[in-house]
C-alpha cells in the first residue's frame, strides 16, 4: 500500500491531545492544526477540552467525517481499542507514538490488524512524521524545511540533525520516526523518500535493519535514481551494540556486513550526525550543478604496495588515484592554503597542478610578484579589493582542470570588522554563488566566520560553507566516493538444497565442497593408527594427519604436517590422540606449491542480510593480517575477482618482486562454489576453507569446516 496517506492524508485525527504544552498530545495537536488549510484536523481526547479554537471531541466514532491519517498518544493499555475503533471509522493510517506496556507479539498482532484491514501503521515506539512540503507536522520538535529526507530509529538524533541542518542553512523535505518498525519498516520509509521529488539527499539511522537484503535492494535503487543516501548505523564498538539491545531490542548486523553493503549499493555509511550533516549540504549544493564531474585520470607514479589500504569501493588499491576527485584550493594565506590541500590529499582527493591557461587567468587578479600554483595565495589580492575573490574563483571553476574548487581563509568575515564593507562582501557572495553555478561545478567556502550576511548570501545561493577545512575536505571526499561508485543489488538467493548437512565436520564439508567444484588433496578418514598406515600407503608419503572434529586444528594440537614415514605417523597419531582426544582423523596427500598464496575463504549467514561471502589473506595468521573483503552471497564470478583485487595484499596474486602470478580465476571460482553452496544450506551459520591455497596452476583447498545453526 503507497504511503502517501502517511505524508499528505486529507484528514488527521489526534487521538491524545492535550492543551498542555509540556505534554506530546500538546505538540501532535498544534503540529496538526498547522495543517488544517490544507487537511481537515480533528482532535480528540475522553475528557474534553479544546486547542486554538478546535474542540476535543471524545472519541474517533464521533467525528463528523473518517480520518485518513490517526495519531496515536494515549497510555499503551488503550492504545489498541483505539486502532480497532479508528478501523471501524474507516481509518487506514496509523502513527502509534505511545510505547511500553505491549510485548512484541501483541504489536506484531496490532500491526497485523490493521494490514488485515489494507492499512499501514508507524511505529509503535516513534516520534511521528513529518513533510514540510504538506504541512504535515505530527511530531516533537522544530523541524525546518529543506531538501533531506531522513529516517530515523532515534528521536533525539533526528532532532540534533535538523539543528546541525538549520545552522547550516539547510533543513527536512519528510521526517519518519520509524520506532519499532512492526509494519512500516527502513525500506518502505526510503523507499517514499526515493520517491519524492523535494527530497534530494536521503539520509537514516537504522538499528535494526530488519530484512536486510530488502533495505540493500532500496538503497541501490536509491543511488540509480540519483538520490545519495547518507547511513548512520551501531556496532564499531561492543559498547554501542549493548545501547542497542537496550534501546529498541535491536539486533545490530556486523559492522563489516553493513560497511559491505553500502559499498555495493552506492550508500555513504558514515561516522556521526555532524559528518552526515556536511555531507548532506554539499551533496544537496552539488544537486543544483551539473553533479560532481567524473573525474579524469590521473598519473601516478607507479603502483601502491600490499600494505596500501583498499580503496572503499572494492577497486584495486592502484586505481585510487586514477579516480582522485580534483580540487583546486585558493586562500587569503600560504599556511591555510597549505593546510587545506593536505587535509584534502589526505582524504583521497587530489589537488592537481593548474593548466597553464588556468593559471594565466588566476594571475592576472594577483599581486604583481605572486606565483600562481594549486593552492593559490592571494597575497593580499582580497584585501585590495573584495572582488578578486569572485574574480580569482571564477577563473578557476571555469578552468575546466578541476572538478570543484574549495576557498579558504577570511572571506564571509570582512563586514565583521569594518560593517562599512557588509554590502560589497554580499555581493562578492552572489557572485562566488553564481559563478559556481554558471560554471556547473562545485564550490566550496572553509571561513573562520559565523552567520555573517554574507555567509547567508552564499548558502543562499547553493554554496556549501564549513568552520572547519575538516569538514569541508571530509564532506567532499564522501560525495567523490558516492559519485563513482556503480551499485550492485544483493544477489537473488538460491532455492534450498533438498536434504540438509548433518554436521559441520570436515569430511562432511569437503564432500559437499568437493561435489561444487573445489579441489581437495587425496584423503583417506580413519579411527586407528594401524588404519591410518594402510591409507598412507595408498596416498603415498609425505602426508598430513588431521584430527576430525576441530574448527582450530592448529591451536589444539590436531595438524601434523610433513611426515615423511610410517614410524613418524604412528608418533603423529598418539601424540594428536591424546592432545585432542578425537576419535576420526583424515589422511591427507601433502600439497605444497613454492609460489602460492593462501586465502581464507568464508561464508557466516547474517540475520539480517543473510549468508555473506568473505575472502582474505589466510592461514594461521588470518586473524592477525585481518585483510579481508566482504560481499552478500552468493557470487558471481566477477564479483568474487573484485573481491579478490581489492585486497590490500593484491599485487601477491599478479606477481610480486619477480614471482609468477597465481590463477587467480581458479581462486575466484572457489569463492563461488563456496558461496553458492553456504547459501543452498541455510543450516549452516558458516562455511570455511582455509586456507585455500592459489598457486600458478590453480586453487586448492587443504581444510574446511562448517558450524550448524
Amino acid at each position: 500500500m503507497s504511503l502517501d496517506t502517511l505524508f499528505d492524508p486529507r484528514s488527521v485525527a489526534v487521538v491524545g491531545a492535550s492543551a498542555n504544552p509540556a505534554k506530546w498530545g500538546y505538540r501532535l495537536a498544534s503540529g496538526a492544526l498547522a495543517g488544517r488549510s490544507r487537511r481537515t484536523v480533528h482532535l480528540v481526547n475522553q475528557r474534553g477540552g479544546g486547542l486554538d479554537g478546535v474542540p476535543f471531541l471524545p472519541a474517533l466514532g464521533c467525528l463528523p467525517t473518517v480520518p485518513e491519517h490517526v495519531v496515536v498518544a494515549v497510555p499503551p493499555q488503550q492504545v489498541r481499542p483505539v486502532v480497532v475503533e479508528g478501523l471501524a471509522a474507516g481509518a487506514r493510517c496509523f502513527t502509534v507514538i505511545t510505547s511500553g506496556g505491549a510485548g512484541a507479539d501483541e504489536e506484531r498482532e496490532l500491526a497485523a490488524l490493521v494490514t488485515a484491514h489494507g492499512g499501514r501503521l508507524l511505529g509503535p515506539n516513534c516520534m511521528g512524521v513529518v513533510d514540510t512540503t504538506t504541512e504535515l507536522r505530527l511530531s516533537w520538535g522544530d523541524f525546518p524545511a529543506g531538501a533531506v529526507g531522513l529516517v530515523s530509529q532515534s528521536g533525539n538524533l533526528a532532532l540534533e540533525i535538523g539543528r546541525l541542518l538549520a545552522r547550516a542553512g539547510q533543513g527536512f523535505s519528510r521526517f519518519v520516526s520509524l520506532g519499532n518498525q512492526r509494519d512500516i519498516d527502513a525500506a518502505d520509509a526510503l523507499g517514499a523518500l526515493i520517491a519524492h521529488d523535494a527530497t534530494r539527499v536521503v539520509a537514516a539511522y537504522v538499528e535494526d535493519f530488519r530484512d536486510g537484503r530488502r533495505l540493500a535492494r532500496t538503497l541501490a535503487t536509491a543511488h540509480t535514481a540519483g538520490k545519495p543516501v547518507l547511513l548512520l548505523s551501531l556496532g564499531r564498538s561492543e559498547a554501542s551494540r549493548r545501547a542497542a539491545a537496550s534501546h529498541t531490542g535491536a539486533l545490530v548486523s556486523a559492522r563489516a556486513v553493513v560497511e559491505a553493503v553500502c559499498r555495493d549499493t552506492g550508500a555513504l555509511l558514515l561516522e556521526s550526525a555532524g559528518e552526515l550533516v556536511d555531507t548532506a549540504v554539499l551533496l544537496t549544493a552539488a544537486g543544483r550543478r551539473t553533479g560532481l564531474a567524473r573525474p579524469r585520470a590521473v598519473r601516478t607514479a607507479g603502483t601502491q604496495g600490499p600494505s596500501s589500504p583498499a580503496p572503499a569501493d572494492g577497486a584495486p588499491p592502484q586505481a585510487r588515484r586514477r579516480r582522485a576527485l580534483r580540487v583546486a584550493v585558493v586562500g587569503d594565506s600560504g599556511g591555510q592554503g597549505a593546510l587545506a590541500a593536505d587535509a584534502l590529499s589526505a582524504r583521497g582527493l587530489h589537488v592537481p597542478v593548474l593548466d597553464e591557461a588556468t593559471r594565466a587567468a588566476v594571475r592576472g587578479h594577483l599581486p604583481g610578484r605572486s606565483g600562481c600554483g594549486n593552492p593559490v595565495d592571494l597575497a593580499g589580492a582580497g584585501e585590495a579589493d573584495l572582488r578578486n575573490y569572485a574574480r580569482i574563483a571564477r577563473a578557476l571553476l571555469h578552468g575546466g582542470d578541476t572538478d570543484a574548487t574549495v576557498l579558504t581563509g577570511y572571506f564571509g568575515d570582512y563586514a565583521t570588522a569594518d560593517p562599512d564593507q557588509a554590502d560589497q562582501e554580499c555581493a562578492v557572495a552572489r557572485e562566488l554563488g553564481e559563478a559556481a553555478r554558471a560554471s556547473g561545478r562545485l564550490l566550496v567556502v572553509h571561513t573562520m566566520a559565523r552567520d555573517t550576511p554574507a555567509l547567508r548570501v552564499l548558502r543562499e545561493h547553493g554554496v556549501p560553507v564549513y568552520e572547519r577545512i575538516e569538514q569541508a575536505a571530509t564532506a567532499l571526499a564522501q560525495a567523490a566516493r558516492q559519485d563513482r561508485t556503480a551499485p550492485q543489488a544483493p544477489p537473488p538467493l538460491p532455492p534450498p538444497a533438498p536434504s540438509g548437512l548433518p554436521d559441520g565436520d570436515y569430511e562432511t564439508v569437503r564432500t559437499l565442497l568437493g561435489s561444487r567444484g573445489i579441489t581437495f588433496p587425496a584423503a583417506e578418514f580413519v579411527t586407528t593408527a594401524d588404519e591410518a598406515a594402510t591409507a598412507a600407503r595408498r596416498t603415498g608419503y609425505p602426508l598430513a594427519l588431521k584430527a576430525m572434529g576441530l574448527a582450530h586444528k592448529t591451536e589444539a594440537g590436531g595438524v601434523a604436517l610433513g611426515i615423511a614415514d610410517e614410524t613418524a605417523l604412528r608418533t603423529a597419531f598418539a601424540r594428536m590422540r591424546d592432545a585432542t582426544g578425537a576419535t576420526r582423523y583424515a589422511v591427507e596427500q601433502m600439497v605444497a606449491h613454492r609460489h602460492s598464496v593462501e586465502l581464507i575463504a568464508g561464508v557466516r549467514r547474517d540475520p539480517s542480510f543473510g549468508p555473506v561471502a568473505m575472502v582474505g589473506l589466510g592461514g594461521v595468521t588470518a586473524e592477525l593480517l585481518a585483510d579481508t573483503a566482504l560481499a552478500l552471497a552468493p557470487l558471481t564470478p566477477e564479483r568474487a575477482r573484485g573481491l579478490l583485487l581489492s585486497l590490500r595484499h593484491a599485487p601477491l596474486f599478479t606477481g610480486w618482486r619477480g614471482a609468477p602470478a597465481v590463477d587467480i580465476d581458479a581462486a575466484a571460482d572457489a569463492l563461488c562454489a563456496l558461496a553458492r553452496a553456504a547459501a543452498e544450506h541455510p543450516e549452516l551459520a558458516e562455511l570455511e576453507v582455509n586456507p585455500l591455497l592459489v598457486h600458478p596452476d590453480g586453487a586448492v583447498a587443504l581444510d574446511a569446516h562448517g558450524v550448524l545453526t
